[in-house]
């Protein structure tokens, strides 16, 4: 079954909007309830402190996910470094994609970006589970820079086809320029934006994931998918896990 990770700053108050619990309501949904400590802090005496208040609340938002038809399970970890324990915790529930939360009403419109190198063969299948036999129409984009049109036309048509062979409504957006600012734009209209994940890059380590930019952009929720095992990072040895 796909499996999506909803990383939630639980004792922050950090919520998920009515609108992105529907929308995963066709997939099983992990959430990770993190707090991110000051250094010095060990994770054990946070839990002591924080574990029963934490975990009533990540059950309570894994109650709203169940009432959609899906299953959720949630995790509860402590941590110094938040970005190695949504990787780690990824892992280990084999999740297809993550999430960044973002304020969303019902979703009919989903942007999905298929720029650059990413696993178009993981986002095609993962899209088509997400939308199912709802009415959510899709948008493939695309931004290339002037000259690469007819390979970026050739990928949103194989895999807008692909969906349509799934009963997903497609539609295709081809954009020239720069890569994060046309998806930004393409965004406006949409309910929520699906995206590949990416290698980290200089420019992601200047300016911020790009999945948390978009989302911060365009105030809506992000769905990443995930790259292949065998591409991603080497496992963190964070403790505290949930």
């Amino acid at each position: 079954m796909t499996r999506v990770l909803v990383p939630l700053a639980v004792l922050e108050g950090q919520t998920v909007s009515p609108g992105l619990i529907d929308l995963l309501g066709t997939v099983d949904v992990t959430i990770l309830g993190y707090h991110v400590l000051p250094e010095q802090t060990p994770p054990d005496q946070a839990r002591l402190q924080y574990e029963e208040r934490a975990t009533a609340a990540l059950e309570d938002v894994a109650a709203e996910f169940r009432a959609t038809g899906g299953a959720a399970d949630h995790r509860l970890v402590f941590t110094h470094d938040r970005e190695q324990t949504r990787q780690r915790i990824a892992r280990e529930v084999d999740a297809d994609a993550f999430a960044v939360t973002g304020a969303t009403g019902s979703v009919e419109r989903l942007l999905v970006a298929v720029t650059g190198q990413v696993a178009v063969d993981r986002i095609v299948p993962f899209v088509a589970t997400l939308v199912g036999d709802r009415p959510i129409d899709v948008t493939l984009f695309a931004a290339v820079a002037e000259g690469g049109e007819t390979d970026a036309r050739g990928k949103l048509a194989d895999a807008a086809d692909r969906l349509r062979e799934a009963g997903v409504a497609v539609e295709t957006d081809l954009a020239t320029g720069g890569p994060f600012e046309a998806l930004v734009d393409a965004a406006a209209g949409h309910d929520a934006v699906v995206l590949g994940e990416r290698a980290p890059s200089l420019r992601s380590f200047v300016f911020g994931d790009e999945s948390e930019r978009v989302a911060g952009e365009t105030v809506g929720p992000v769905l990443v998918v995930r790259r292949g095992d065998d591409e991603t990072d080497e496992p963190d040895t964070e403790s505290g896990s949930g």
